[in-house]
């Protein structure tokens, strides 16, 4: 198998690359799908991979020119009333909005891994899927999308009261089969573009989208699971397609403990083949209810079962008396500190979407009350955690920043600590291999003083993450 970074050929069963260390993923040549180099079959569309791996890799010339068939989420976004602006705007102020609206999408789209294949003044067409692909760029495309309207939004603010001009955007965006490859046939390596319905369809969409809305097609929407929250539009009649098509408008991201939960919100498979496993969990659990702390870690590949095992043990402890504490990282916050605690208090803390300071403040000091009879001493170290203005409510904060950071770390361990001394506790880091700096720090601490708590750590992750806590943990073998 031929290594994407340096080229090198390595054997076909290899998972990282002997020159370099990158990882080789088998990509699907129906979907473009990144498979382990060990599957057999493609995660998402269940075509053989076996042949693929087997055989020798194309050339590089092969690989730019060659055109293939996979699936696509192609996005376009467009700046709404350009015309008007022009008429507003001294052709100076006008480039400069230009700039600046072209650089703030191009910065969102390159977080979540999205290809600019052109720009056309004030449209931006985006693939998500090429020329990498991923196994959720339905989701990067919508989560890209509705960065773009909040950035827009914020830029529209900024540029008002200077230039008296609003600034809105339109997006639309549609999943799809296509043809991908370059455009020159010559030696010269030509322009990347892809040939089907799938560009069509979404240029279509942005144009139905109201201002500052993201409108989807049905199986875009299909494929983002219940990940996001949508106004369904009903079917509408497509110029150049022949039956009408559901739309929907994505109205923001819903939140879900993990990425599991989020795509498997209706149904679970049956538990097969991991018997061994849920029993391993269930006897460190009972050791941890004990008082025995306990930290299990399981590593896999995608898809070989981490996060349904961890819906057993759920599902097996759900009538015992205990808290349940779930963090999920994120690929899209590996720099940003403290996400998966963040995100973890906002859910346990019942936030609404804009809703005021103060009733946050209210519900953060109720939720802290169940862990620390000091809440007030506490609350003020959260609520900075959180982006919440205090407005005098708590003295404020007279601490270096790696003071702050090193304290609010001590309180979210003794919390856990808190919570522990009520009843057991579950605390379940998913897909760690994306955690972020400062998270790791507070999973560190919390490791070193598990063995005295209540608490049942479990941790996923992929292989390529490797883990300081050996002598801590167990790990039950999986595959």
């Amino acid at each position: 198998m031929r290594c994407s970074q340096c080229e090198r050929e390595n054997p076909a069963a290899a998972a990282f690359c002997g020159a370099c260390g990158a990882s080789l993923d088998a990509r699907c040549p129906i979907c473009g799908t990144a498979n382990p180099p060990t599957n057999r079959f493609c995660l998402r569309c269940g075509r053989g991979l076996a042949a693929a791996a087997a055989s020798p890799g194309p050339s590089p010339r092969a690989q730019t020119s060659e055109a293939e068939r996979r699936q696509l989420t192609v996005m376009f976004c467009d700046l709404v009333g350009s015309t008007e602006l022009s008429q507003k705007l001294d052709p100076e102020d006008l480039r400069e909005v230009l700039r600046v609206y072209q650089d703030t999408c191009a910065e969102v789209i390159r977080r979540f891994d999205g290809h600019v294949a052109q720009t056309l003044g004030d449209g931006l067409m985006v693939y998500f899927g090429y020329p990498r692909a991923h196994e959720d760029d339905a989701q990067r495309a919508i989560r890209a999308g509705l960065e773009i309207v909040e950035t827009i939004r914020d830029l529209s603010r900024r540029l008002e009261a200077p230039l008296a001009v609003p600034v809105a955007v339109r997006i639309g965006a549609y999943t799809g089969l296509v043809v991908a490859g370059e455009v020159s046939a010559s030696d010269t390596r030509g322009d990347m573009a892809v040939v089907g319905e799938t560009p069509n369809i979404a240029a279509r969409l942005q144009a139905l989208a109201e201002p500052n809305t993201l409108v989807v097609g049905e199986r875009t929407h299909r494929l983002a699971g219940a990940v996001f929250a949508y106004e369904e539009l009903g079917p509408h009649r497509l110029k150049g397609v022949a039956e009408p098509m559901r739309l929907f408008r994505v109205l923001h991201e819903q939140r879900a403990e993990s990425r599991f939960e989020a795509t498997h919100r209706a149904t679970l498979t049956p538990l097969v083949g991991l018997e061994e496993e849920i029993g391993l969990l269930l006897s460190r659990w009972e050791q941890a209810t004990a008082g025995d702390g306990q930290v299990v870690l399981l590593s896999g590949e995608p898809g070989i079962g981490k996060s349904r095992l961890v819906a057993a043990l759920r599902e097996h402890i759900s009538v015992e008396p205990h808290t349940r504490l779930q963090y999920q990282c994120s690929p899209f916050f590996t720099n940003s500190a403290f996400y998966p605690l963040i995100d973890q208090l906002q859910r346990a803390a019942e936030f609404e979407r804009d809703e005021p300071a103060e009733a946050k403040l209210d519900k953060l000091e109720r939720l802290l009350a169940q862990s620390s009879p000091a809440v007030s001493e506490v609350a003020s170290l959260l609520a900075a955690l959180l982006s919440i203005p205090i407005d005098g409510r708590y003295p404020p904060i007279a601490l270096s920043p790696q003071r702050q950071k090193e304290r609010t770390i001590q309180v979210l361990v003794d919390q856990v600590e808190g919570l522990a001394t009520r009843r057991p506790v579950l605390m379940v880091f998913e897909d760690v291999h994306w955690i972020d700096p400062t998270t790791l720090d507070l999973l560190e601490l919390l490791i070193s003083r598990v063995p005295a708590m209540r608490v049942l750590v479990l941790i996923t992750f992929r292989p390529e993450f490797v883990p300081s806590w050996g002598s801590h943990a167990t790990s039950p073998p999986m595959g």
